[in-house]
């Protein structure tokens, strides 16, 4: 129960490792926002996980939706203490065919989604005085990949509004931290696979093998495995942390 009594909002949470942060937190006795862009999703995520979560729709790529969403979920739960930017979106191409539009996705959500959400939590967060934010980033951003260049560019963006937005806010008592997974299975990682299929002329499901194999660990995440560092960023034992990006990647990556 290290999180007893504090409120949260998780973007992108209705499947995959928002969910999991969600699950995780109100295990250690929070209450949980989950926020997606998928109301139907939302409602069955929230329906599991039972009285400590509520559902927010938000679009991480629209203001108003932000603006308006965190002052529901601010208002619903009657503060906010932590906020997880979760919401992401993944894709891959040779560099000579990335279009705009894709970049113009991809850092809608990635980024600007991330910036714009912090800036609502900071909002309130200065107000009482408190809180933590953790950014979800990727491993992604510590390096380029030929075939990824502009989710790379993305998440290593991830990585440098955190670090700028934690030297800002610490004055504020707000601690802002990031987490960089390495490769982590699932629904999302099935999508990565078929991109990687089609560039590389792979059948499907090898790619995931490989770089499964490829991890020091042994093997690929699971969204359980990040959920220790999520709620460690989130107690007070982190209070001294600051403006750091924490690896939790099987030793895929060494900082």
């Amino acid at each position: 129960m290290r999180l007893q009594g504090k409120c949260a909002l998780i973007t992108g949470a209705a499947r995959g490792i928002g969910f999991d942060f969600a699950r995780a937190y109100i295990a250690e006795g929070a209450t949980v926002t989950l926020s997606d862009v998928n109301a139907a999703a939302l409602q069955r995520a929230v329906a599991e996980l039972g009285p400590q979560a509520r559902a927010q729709v938000i679009d991480v790529t629209d203001q108003a939706s932000i603006n308006a969403g965190f002052a529901a979920a601010i208002a619903d739960m009657g503060r906010l203490d932590i906020l997880i930017n979760n919401a992401a979106l993944f894709d891959a191409a040779p560099v000579v065919e990335i279009t705009r539009a894709s970049y113009d996705t991809l850092f809608a959500v990635n980024v600007a989604g991330t910036l714009f959400c912090l800036q609502a939590a900071a909002r309130h967060m200065i107000a009482q005085g408190s809180g933590k934010i953790i950014n979800m980033a990727s491993q992604a951003g510590r390096r380029g990949e030929g075939l990824v260049a502009v989710y790379c560019a993305s998440k290593a963006a991830v990585i440098s509004l955190t670090q700028s937005a934690g030297l800002d806010l610490i004055k504020h008592g707000i601690n802002v931290n990031a987490i960089a997974p390495g490769v982590v299975d699932g629904a999302h990682w099935d999508g990565v696979d078929a991109k990687f299929a089609h560039y590389e002329h792979r059948p499907p499901g090898e790619k995931k093998r490989l770089v499964g194999a490829a991890v020091p660990s042994g093997r690929m995440a699971t969204p359980q495995d990040l959920t220790g560092m999520a709620i460690f960023l989130a107690t007070p034992e982190a209070d001294y942390i600051v403006a750091q990006c924490y690896g939790v990647d099987g030793g895929n990556w060494m900082a």
